[in-house]
């Protein structure tokens, strides 16, 4: 109740606290709890809705708007371009990172025309393309996860967009400036995919928005979903060229970012020190288990994202994530018709960095998961 959230919001280094979808009979009459939220020196209380509300404590410098309609987005903009070095006019912010890949896809392919994309990887792309009325051409991946030169120098003159997850998914394979040109197509964009960013070693920056080899023709997409832990505010955003990012903010739904998201980004923005120490943990905990998985007999991809690629030759990995999801441990089954030799299909376990002992509890019931 109550004062359950006081208590929650006057911990050390607790900005903005959120209850959401909480029933009237829950925290009683919601006008009088905002009244003592105010009352106790913690700041404003936000309701929102009749019967059902979101709590929002707010102190500090974060400004709070929720009687007005408009691209309040722009603030975060602001922010965003601080952090990457460049103005706001290359910024594009978005409900989620997904809306960004469906705002280029709308802004620069008409029905008709062409994408292409690395395969495997994030197949939403192709779900986009076909909303759109557009063709998908998949540029497959060999055994090693790199594509044929070759191959690629043939799509780029048909391709309006490539999208490239960098590092990519499943496997957390990140490529290089020099393998990325391969990919730019002749007469169309770019789409540097950089939902796992924060978790390479080195990642590609906003800098290489500005290399001319890329003719302003790149475009890159962020998401607060991975290194931050926001996958529920939903919010993400674009950076490229100002001409481009125009272009995109014709197409782009109205008042796209909603002013809890906004409120909540703005924060996590304010506090890249969380977020690195996030992905640092992360980080040592996927190496100690990239160290682990061997053991038990599961070849593991080296990994630049917040999982592991992996594969088991003595066990179907179907047998292992049903085992597994009985002792209640979840990880990932996943499969790409076509992906491997002579048109096979390809599968495997994509298992993610969860906390210690979340990986603690799963290297406890693998062994028995991977009897024969």
């Amino acid at each position: 109740g109550f004062e359950s959230c006081a208590s929650t919001f006057q911990q050390p280094g607790v900005d903005l606290f959120f209850v959401a979808g909480v029933e009237r009979d829950l925290l009683g009459d919601l006008e009088d709890r905002a009244e003592q939220f105010a009352a106790a020196g913690l700041g404003e209380a936000h309701l929102f809705g009749e019967e059902r509300a979101i709590f929002l404590g707010q102190r500090g410098d974060f400004e709070f708007e929720t009687d007005r309609a408009g691209d309040r987005g722009d603030a975060d903009g602001v922010q965003i371009g601080e952090l990457f070095h460049v103005d706001p006019d290359w910024v594009i912010p978005a409900n989620g990172s997904d809306e960004n890949l469906t705002i280029i896809m709308r802004s620069f392919c008409d029905a008709g025309q062409q994408i292409g994309y690395p395969y495997p990887s994030y197949v939403l792309y192709e779900s986009l393309a076909q909303i759109q009325g557009v063709q998908v051409h998949r540029l497959g991946l060999g055994a090693d996860w790199l594509w044929d030169p070759a191959e690629a120098a043939r799509l780029r003159s048909q391709l309006r967009i490539f999208f490239v997850p960098n590092p990519n998914s499943p496997t957390g394979t990140l490529w290089s400036t020099e393998q990325l040109l391969q990919l730019l197509p002749d007469q169309g964009v770019l789409v540097l995919d950089q939902a796992y960013a924060d978790f390479a070693e080195s990642p590609q920056t906003a800098a290489l928005l500005q290399d001319s080899r890329f003719d302003g023709r790149l475009v890159m997409t962020r998401t607060f979903s991975k290194s931050y832990s926001l996958a529920g505010i939903r919010f993400g955003y674009c950076i490229a060229q100002p001409t481009l990012i125009h272009g995109m903010r014709k197409v782009k739904d109205s008042y796209n970012c909603d002013a809890v998201a906004i409120a909540a980004a703005t924060a996590a923005l304010q506090d890249q020190q969380w977020m690195l120490d996030n992905r640092n943990r992360i980080l040592q905990t996927r190496a100690r288990l990239a160290a682990a998985l061997p053991r038990l007999g599961f070849h593991v991809h080296p990994s630049e994202a917040n999982f592991l690629w992996t594969t088991h030759s003595g066990v179907s990995h179907r047998t292992i994530y049903e085992r597994l999801k009985q002792q209640r441990v979840l990880v990932r089954y996943m499969k790409f018709p076509g992906a491997a030799e002579a048109g096979a299909e390809l599968d495997g376990l994509r298992i993610t960095i969860g906390t210690d002992s979340e990986i603690d509890r799963l290297l406890q019931v693998l062994p028995q998961s991977v009897q024969p």
